[in-house]
């Protein structure tokens, strides 16, 4: 495990003061819901302390989510029949330096938001917040949007009555706040993949080539777009702006086309340049077939496919039901297909308990391979491509 695995306290890092006022209420809290808690089926894990509590807290949450299309806090009411749905966060991570000389990889895992902070932020929760950072040029970007993204995000006058809002402005203003930091080298960059969760809605923000997809019940959900600079909105954007795609590279320098960091491509602040910094969002409500998400760096991806990757982590959380077990299966193989870059994959479970075997449905024509099997032949078929 990197370093990047640290989960000390954010506000250990970000300047303002948390405070830890919010203790006495979580002691309400947790009494209020020790009758239904007891009443809960644990199953296997989660294994850590945070998470048993987190769980404490999901269990009181009825179907209180934000409307992140209105921007507002309050109830959501879903039509897919699953409102009593929560979802019990657990993740697991695995960053290696692989065949590079340096490692330039950093990524954060947040179980409980509530408790990480150490303040009564006025949010729904359960919360729980995820990020892979991907540098290049160096670790500078990456070292110091990992430290500083959330900070940026809960500070926001927009958090948390519309989460877009904040998120979009939370990307810009790290990617400033960077250009600032003259102790740092502002030539380095790196990409940005975070998951916010508030009860069941996911909010994937995604400047770069990260990706981010969603296990649904042994499929493969994308949840981001791989911002490369031959991608035709991209590359039709970059032209817009005065700049040049030459043989897949933005300005025949970068591979990928949104960047936070890389100042020496981008002109004064508040201009627009040909490399972005601004996110692409895309909101997930989750329901009880969304098993685990995965986020990983492109030197995951470049090898193996969304699927192969989702169906390695089901037959994974079968076997172990551990996701952190996942995550380094998934490195272990990317290294094993040869990848040329460093890898960072962080695995997030919705439940406590694995993932069901997928169920067949009879027919008169006999099957001799089972779900996981077809998936899993899916996956070498596209290894060997």
């Amino acid at each position: 495990m990197a370093a990047g695995t640290d989960l000390s306290p954010l506000f250990t890092v970000l300047e303002g003061g948390y405070t830890n006022d919010n203790e006495s209420s979580m002691g309400d809290e947790n009494s209020q819901i020790s009758d239904s808690f007891k009443q809960m089926k644990m199953g296997k894990p989660p294994r850590h302390l945070s998470v048993m509590r987190h769980c404490m807290s999901s269990a009181r949450l009825a179907t209180s989510a934000l409307d992140l299309n209105t921007g507002t806090v309050g109830i959501k009411s879903p039509s897919d029949g699953s409102s009593a749905f929560l979802p019990i966060f657990r993740s697991g991570s695995c960053s290696e330096i692989g065949p590079k000389q340096y490692m330039e990889d950093e990524h954060i895992c947040i179980d409980d938001l509530v408790e990480h902070l150490g303040v009564n932020i006025h949010f729904p929760s359960p919360g729980a917040f995820y990020g892979v950072f991907d540098g290049h040029g160096g670790s500078d970007a990456a070292s110091f949007i990992k430290k500083n993204i959330l900070k940026f995000i809960v500070e926001d006058s927009h958090f948390p009555s519309c989460m877009k809002k904040a998120i979009k402005n939370s990307f810009m203003k790290a990617d400033h706040a960077f250009a600032d930091a003259h102790t740092l080298d502002s030539s380095s960059g790196t990409t940005a993949l975070t998951a916010f969760i508030f009860g069941r809605n996911l909010l994937i923000a995604n400047a770069g080539d990260c990706r981010a997809v969603l296990g649904k019940r042994g499929r493969a959900i994308e949840l981001s777009k791989d911002h490369k600079p031959n991608c035709t909105t991209e590359r039709l954007r970059i032209e817009k702006l005065g700049g040049v795609v030459y043989d897949g590279y933005l300005n025949g320098q970068l591979s990928v086309a949104r960047a936070l960091g890389d100042w020496h491509m981008k002109g004064p602040k508040g201009s627009a340049c040909p490399l972005s910094s601004e996110p692409e969002l895309q909101e997930t409500i989750l329901t009880e077939e969304d098993e685990f998400l995965i986020m990983g760096c492109d030197g995951l991806w470049d090898v193996m496919s969304s699927q192969c990757a989702v169906t390695i982590v089901r037959k994974e959380l079968m076997l172990h039901n551990d996701p952190e077990r996942c995550s380094r299966e998934l490195v272990r193989e990317a290294l094993k297909r040869h990848t040329c870059d460093n890898l960072t994959v962080v695995v997030v479970c919705f439940s406590p308990e694995p993932p069901t075997r997928t169920e067949i449905p009879k027919s008169r024509v006999r099957r001799s391979i089972s779900a996981e099997g077809l998936n899993f032949l899916k996956c070498v078929l596209d290894s060997n491509e």
